[in-house]
Protein backbone atom coordinates (compact mmCIF):
# COMPACT_ATOMS: atom_id res chain seq x y z
CA UNK A 1 0.00 0.00 0.00
CA UNK A 2 1.40 3.39 -0.99
CA UNK A 3 2.38 5.65 1.90
CA UNK A 4 0.26 8.79 2.23
CA UNK A 5 1.98 11.94 3.44
CA UNK A 6 0.85 13.43 6.73
CA UNK A 7 -1.23 16.58 6.40
CA UNK A 8 -0.68 19.80 8.31
CA UNK A 9 -3.89 19.13 10.24
CA UNK A 10 -2.53 15.75 11.34
CA UNK A 11 0.66 17.42 12.50
CA UNK A 12 -1.38 19.73 14.73
CA UNK A 13 -3.12 16.65 16.10
CA UNK A 14 0.23 14.98 16.81
CA UNK A 15 1.41 18.10 18.63
CA UNK A 16 -1.75 18.23 20.77
CA UNK A 17 -1.60 14.51 21.57
CA UNK A 18 2.05 14.78 22.62
CA UNK A 19 1.16 17.68 24.91
CA UNK A 20 -1.60 15.53 26.39
CA UNK A 21 0.94 12.83 27.29
CA UNK A 22 0.16 10.23 24.64
CA UNK A 23 2.87 7.87 23.41
CA UNK A 24 3.60 7.08 19.76
CA UNK A 25 1.38 3.98 19.70
CA UNK A 26 -1.57 5.89 21.12
CA UNK A 27 -1.04 8.76 18.63
CA UNK A 28 -0.95 6.24 15.78
CA UNK A 29 -4.22 4.68 16.88
CA UNK A 30 -5.88 8.10 17.22
CA UNK A 31 -4.82 9.15 13.68
CA UNK A 32 -5.35 5.68 12.18
CA UNK A 33 -1.71 5.62 11.18
CA UNK A 34 0.97 3.01 11.66
CA UNK A 35 3.31 3.47 14.65
CA UNK A 36 6.24 3.54 12.21
CA UNK A 37 4.72 6.56 10.43
CA UNK A 38 4.49 8.49 13.69
CA UNK A 39 8.00 7.43 14.70
CA UNK A 40 9.40 8.53 11.33
CA UNK A 41 7.55 11.87 11.54
CA UNK A 42 8.99 12.66 14.98
CA UNK A 43 12.52 11.66 13.99
CA UNK A 44 12.61 13.58 10.72
CA UNK A 45 10.62 16.70 11.51
CA UNK A 46 11.37 17.48 15.15
CA UNK A 47 13.36 20.66 15.83
CA UNK A 48 15.67 21.73 18.66
CA UNK A 49 12.68 22.84 20.73
CA UNK A 50 10.75 19.65 20.22
CA UNK A 51 7.95 18.83 17.80
CA UNK A 52 6.12 21.88 16.46
CA UNK A 53 3.52 21.47 13.68
CA UNK A 54 4.43 24.50 11.54
CA UNK A 55 8.13 23.73 11.67
CA UNK A 56 7.47 20.05 10.98
CA UNK A 57 5.38 20.95 7.95
CA UNK A 58 8.16 23.24 6.63
CA UNK A 59 10.76 20.49 7.07
CA UNK A 60 8.57 18.04 5.18
CA UNK A 61 7.93 20.53 2.36
CA UNK A 62 11.63 21.29 1.95
CA UNK A 63 12.39 17.58 1.80
CA UNK A 64 9.63 17.06 -0.76
CA UNK A 65 11.02 19.83 -2.99
CA UNK A 66 14.54 18.43 -2.73
CA UNK A 67 13.27 14.99 -3.68
CA UNK A 68 11.36 16.50 -6.62
CA UNK A 69 14.52 18.25 -7.86
CA UNK A 70 16.53 15.06 -7.54
CA UNK A 71 13.89 13.14 -9.49
CA UNK A 72 14.35 15.57 -12.40
CA UNK A 73 18.08 14.90 -12.56
CA UNK A 74 17.78 11.70 -14.55
CA UNK A 75 20.74 10.09 -16.26
CA UNK A 76 19.84 11.83 -19.53
CA UNK A 77 19.45 15.23 -17.86
CA UNK A 78 22.78 15.01 -16.03
CA UNK A 79 24.42 13.99 -19.31
CA UNK A 80 23.04 17.13 -20.98
CA UNK A 81 24.06 19.31 -18.03
CA UNK A 82 27.61 17.94 -18.10
CA UNK A 83 27.91 18.47 -21.84
CA UNK A 84 26.63 22.05 -21.79
CA UNK A 85 28.79 22.99 -18.80
CA UNK A 86 31.87 21.64 -20.57
CA UNK A 87 30.82 23.61 -23.65
CA UNK A 88 31.30 26.75 -21.56
CA UNK A 89 27.70 27.52 -20.60
CA UNK A 90 26.82 28.86 -17.16
CA UNK A 91 24.26 27.01 -14.98
CA UNK A 92 21.74 29.74 -15.82
CA UNK A 93 22.33 29.28 -19.55
CA UNK A 94 22.08 25.50 -19.17
CA UNK A 95 18.74 25.80 -17.37
CA UNK A 96 17.44 28.28 -19.92
CA UNK A 97 18.45 26.16 -22.87
CA UNK A 98 16.97 22.98 -21.38
CA UNK A 99 13.68 24.80 -20.90
CA UNK A 100 13.79 26.23 -24.43
CA UNK A 101 14.28 22.83 -26.01
CA UNK A 102 11.49 21.47 -23.73
CA UNK A 103 13.54 18.67 -22.31
CA UNK A 104 13.09 19.60 -18.65
CA UNK A 105 12.48 22.69 -16.54
CA UNK A 106 15.16 23.22 -13.89
CA UNK A 107 16.07 26.19 -11.74
CA UNK A 108 19.71 27.15 -12.19
CA UNK A 109 20.24 26.76 -8.41
CA UNK A 110 19.45 23.05 -8.84
CA UNK A 111 22.32 22.83 -11.31
CA UNK A 112 24.64 24.66 -8.91
CA UNK A 113 23.73 22.16 -6.18
CA UNK A 114 24.41 19.32 -8.61
CA UNK A 115 27.85 20.80 -9.32
CA UNK A 116 28.66 21.18 -5.61
CA UNK A 117 27.61 17.59 -4.88
CA UNK A 118 29.86 16.48 -7.73
CA UNK A 119 32.73 18.43 -6.17
CA UNK A 120 32.13 16.80 -2.79
CA UNK A 121 32.48 13.41 -4.50
CA UNK A 122 35.79 14.47 -6.02
CA UNK A 123 34.41 15.55 -9.39
CA UNK A 124 35.68 18.45 -11.48
CA UNK A 125 32.49 20.07 -12.74
CA UNK A 126 33.10 23.05 -10.45
CA UNK A 127 36.06 24.01 -12.60
CA UNK A 128 33.66 24.93 -15.40
CA UNK A 129 32.42 27.78 -13.17
CA UNK A 130 35.81 29.49 -13.00
CA UNK A 131 35.95 30.37 -16.69
CA UNK A 132 33.75 33.43 -16.28
CA UNK A 133 35.47 34.82 -13.18
CA UNK A 134 38.05 37.00 -14.89
CA UNK A 135 36.50 40.14 -16.29
CA UNK A 136 37.74 41.83 -19.42
CA UNK A 137 38.85 45.40 -19.01
CA UNK A 138 38.99 47.75 -21.95
CA UNK A 139 42.39 49.38 -22.27
CA UNK A 140 41.51 53.01 -22.59
CA UNK A 141 45.14 53.86 -23.26
CA UNK A 142 44.61 52.64 -26.81
CA UNK A 143 42.58 55.76 -27.56
CA UNK A 144 45.55 57.82 -28.63
CA UNK A 145 45.53 60.94 -30.74
CA UNK A 146 41.79 61.14 -31.34
CA UNK A 147 40.23 63.50 -33.83
CA UNK A 148 42.29 62.34 -36.81
CA UNK A 149 39.50 60.45 -38.58
CA UNK A 150 38.37 62.51 -41.54
CA UNK A 151 34.65 62.81 -42.32
CA UNK A 152 33.60 60.71 -39.36
CA UNK A 153 29.85 60.71 -38.71
CA UNK A 154 28.88 60.84 -35.04
CA UNK A 155 26.63 58.30 -33.38
CA UNK A 156 24.38 61.26 -32.62
CA UNK A 157 23.28 61.15 -36.26
CA UNK A 158 22.53 57.44 -36.23
CA UNK A 159 18.82 56.57 -36.78
CA UNK A 160 16.92 55.90 -33.56
CA UNK A 161 15.73 52.53 -34.89
CA UNK A 162 19.24 51.21 -34.28
CA UNK A 163 18.79 51.71 -30.54
CA UNK A 164 15.64 49.59 -30.51
CA UNK A 165 17.38 46.44 -31.80
CA UNK A 166 14.19 45.73 -33.72
CA UNK A 167 15.85 44.75 -37.01
CA UNK A 168 18.79 42.69 -38.19
CA UNK A 169 21.54 44.68 -39.89
CA UNK A 170 22.98 47.08 -37.32
CA UNK A 171 26.53 46.15 -36.34
CA UNK A 172 29.14 47.30 -33.84
CA UNK A 173 32.86 47.05 -34.60
CA UNK A 174 36.15 47.18 -32.72
CA UNK A 175 39.51 45.44 -32.44
CA UNK A 176 41.01 43.08 -29.87
CA UNK A 177 44.73 43.73 -29.55
CA UNK A 178 47.28 40.93 -29.79
CA UNK A 179 50.80 40.41 -28.45
CA UNK A 180 53.00 43.50 -28.52
CA UNK A 181 50.10 45.53 -29.94
CA UNK A 182 51.21 44.42 -33.40
CA UNK A 183 48.39 42.16 -34.56
CA UNK A 184 44.71 42.13 -33.71
CA UNK A 185 41.26 40.73 -34.33
CA UNK A 186 38.64 42.86 -36.04
CA UNK A 187 35.35 42.05 -34.31
CA UNK A 188 31.87 42.76 -35.64
CA UNK A 189 28.69 42.05 -33.65
CA UNK A 190 25.12 42.35 -34.91
CA UNK A 191 23.08 44.23 -32.32
CA UNK A 192 19.76 42.38 -32.44
CA UNK A 193 21.04 38.80 -32.66
CA UNK A 194 24.56 39.11 -31.12
CA UNK A 195 25.91 37.24 -34.15
CA UNK A 196 29.68 37.71 -34.26
CA UNK A 197 32.13 37.89 -37.17
CA UNK A 198 35.89 38.04 -36.58
CA UNK A 199 38.84 38.57 -38.90
CA UNK A 200 42.54 38.46 -38.01
CA UNK A 201 44.87 41.29 -39.11
CA UNK A 202 48.66 41.40 -38.96
CA UNK A 203 48.64 45.09 -38.05
CA UNK A 204 46.18 47.87 -37.23
CA UNK A 205 47.08 49.86 -40.32
CA UNK A 206 43.94 51.60 -41.60
CA UNK A 207 44.02 50.01 -45.06
CA UNK A 208 44.58 46.52 -43.67
CA UNK A 209 41.73 47.01 -41.20
CA UNK A 210 39.38 48.32 -43.89
CA UNK A 211 40.20 45.42 -46.21
CA UNK A 212 39.56 42.98 -43.37
CA UNK A 213 36.19 44.56 -42.62
CA UNK A 214 35.16 44.37 -46.25
CA UNK A 215 36.37 40.78 -46.59
CA UNK A 216 34.61 39.43 -43.51
CA UNK A 217 31.38 41.39 -43.96
CA UNK A 218 30.84 41.01 -47.71
CA UNK A 219 29.21 37.56 -47.28
CA UNK A 220 26.61 39.31 -45.07
CA UNK A 221 26.26 42.39 -47.26
CA UNK A 222 22.49 42.03 -47.46
CA UNK A 223 22.33 42.15 -43.68
CA UNK A 224 24.52 45.20 -43.12
CA UNK A 225 22.60 48.47 -42.78
CA UNK A 226 24.69 50.41 -40.28
CA UNK A 227 28.07 49.95 -38.61
CA UNK A 228 29.04 51.75 -35.41
CA UNK A 229 32.79 51.83 -34.81
CA UNK A 230 35.29 52.64 -32.13
CA UNK A 231 37.35 55.82 -32.60
CA UNK A 232 40.65 54.08 -33.27
CA UNK A 233 42.75 55.34 -36.18
CA UNK A 234 42.60 51.86 -37.68
CA UNK A 235 39.09 52.77 -38.86
CA UNK A 236 40.24 55.86 -40.75
CA UNK A 237 39.24 54.31 -44.11
CA UNK A 238 35.61 54.06 -43.02
CA UNK A 239 34.33 55.74 -46.18
CA UNK A 240 35.80 52.96 -48.32
CA UNK A 241 34.14 50.39 -46.06
CA UNK A 242 30.79 52.17 -46.26
CA UNK A 243 30.98 52.28 -50.04
CA UNK A 244 31.86 48.61 -50.47
CA UNK A 245 29.29 47.36 -47.98
CA UNK A 246 26.67 49.89 -49.05
CA UNK A 247 26.12 50.74 -45.40
CA UNK A 248 26.17 53.83 -43.19
CA UNK A 249 29.12 54.04 -40.80
CA UNK A 250 28.97 55.92 -37.50
CA UNK A 251 31.47 56.53 -34.72
CA UNK A 252 30.85 56.38 -30.98
CA UNK A 253 32.00 59.28 -28.84
CA UNK A 254 35.62 59.05 -27.62
CA UNK A 255 36.02 57.19 -24.30
CA UNK A 256 32.36 56.08 -24.43
CA UNK A 257 32.65 52.31 -24.76
CA UNK A 258 29.12 51.84 -23.38
CA UNK A 259 27.81 53.19 -26.69
CA UNK A 260 29.07 49.93 -28.19
CA UNK A 261 28.28 47.82 -25.14
CA UNK A 262 27.36 44.73 -27.13
CA UNK A 263 30.70 44.72 -28.93
CA UNK A 264 32.60 45.43 -25.71
CA UNK A 265 30.92 42.49 -23.99
CA UNK A 266 31.68 40.21 -26.93
CA UNK A 267 35.34 41.22 -26.87
CA UNK A 268 35.36 40.24 -23.21
CA UNK A 269 33.98 36.81 -24.10
CA UNK A 270 36.67 36.42 -26.76
CA UNK A 271 39.33 37.21 -24.17
CA UNK A 272 38.33 34.05 -22.32
CA UNK A 273 39.62 32.13 -25.33
CA UNK A 274 42.47 34.50 -26.16
CA UNK A 275 43.94 36.12 -23.01
CA UNK A 276 45.91 39.33 -23.06
CA UNK A 277 49.25 38.80 -24.78
CA UNK A 278 47.96 36.25 -27.29
CA UNK A 279 49.83 36.30 -30.59
CA UNK A 280 46.99 35.98 -33.06
CA UNK A 281 49.37 35.37 -35.95
CA UNK A 282 50.56 32.21 -34.18
CA UNK A 283 47.03 30.83 -34.21
CA UNK A 284 45.40 29.10 -37.13
CA UNK A 285 42.26 30.49 -38.75
CA UNK A 286 40.51 27.33 -37.57
CA UNK A 287 41.39 28.02 -33.93
CA UNK A 288 40.03 31.55 -34.13
CA UNK A 289 36.88 30.44 -35.93
CA UNK A 290 36.29 27.70 -33.35
CA UNK A 291 36.08 30.36 -30.63
CA UNK A 292 33.72 32.48 -32.75
CA UNK A 293 31.53 29.43 -33.40
CA UNK A 294 31.26 28.81 -29.67
CA UNK A 295 29.99 32.36 -29.17
CA UNK A 296 27.51 32.11 -32.04
CA UNK A 297 26.13 28.79 -30.78
CA UNK A 298 26.00 29.87 -27.14
CA UNK A 299 22.47 30.50 -25.74
CA UNK A 300 22.05 34.07 -24.46
CA UNK A 301 19.84 34.97 -21.53
CA UNK A 302 19.06 38.41 -23.01
CA UNK A 303 17.75 36.69 -26.14
CA UNK A 304 15.47 34.16 -24.46
CA UNK A 305 18.26 31.56 -24.41
CA UNK A 306 18.30 31.35 -28.19
CA UNK A 307 21.70 31.36 -29.86
CA UNK A 308 22.97 34.18 -32.09
CA UNK A 309 23.13 31.67 -34.95
CA UNK A 310 19.45 30.80 -34.54
CA UNK A 311 18.39 34.43 -34.42
CA UNK A 312 20.62 35.54 -37.31
CA UNK A 313 19.83 32.68 -39.68
CA UNK A 314 16.30 31.88 -38.54
CA UNK A 315 17.27 28.22 -38.25
CA UNK A 316 16.71 26.32 -35.01
CA UNK A 317 19.49 24.13 -33.67
CA UNK A 318 19.64 21.35 -31.10
CA UNK A 319 22.19 21.80 -28.31
CA UNK A 320 20.67 19.11 -26.12
CA UNK A 321 20.55 15.56 -27.44
CA UNK A 322 17.10 14.09 -27.97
Amino acid sequence: MKYKQLTQEERYQIYALIKAGNNQKQIAEELTRSPSSISRELKRNKGLKGYRPNQANNFAEQRRKSSFKASKLTEDVTHWINKLLHDGLSPEQVAGRLALEKQVVLHHETIYQYIYRDKARGGKLHKTLTRACKKYKKRYGSYDKRGQIVNRVSIDERPSIVDSKSRIGDWEGDTVIGKGRKNALVTMVERKTLYTVVHRIESKHAKITADALITCMTPYKGKVITVTLDNGKEFAHHEHVAQKLEADVYFAHPYSSWERGINENTNGLLRRFFPKGTDFMALSEAEIQAAVDKLNHRPRKTRGYKTPHELFTGQSEVLVAA
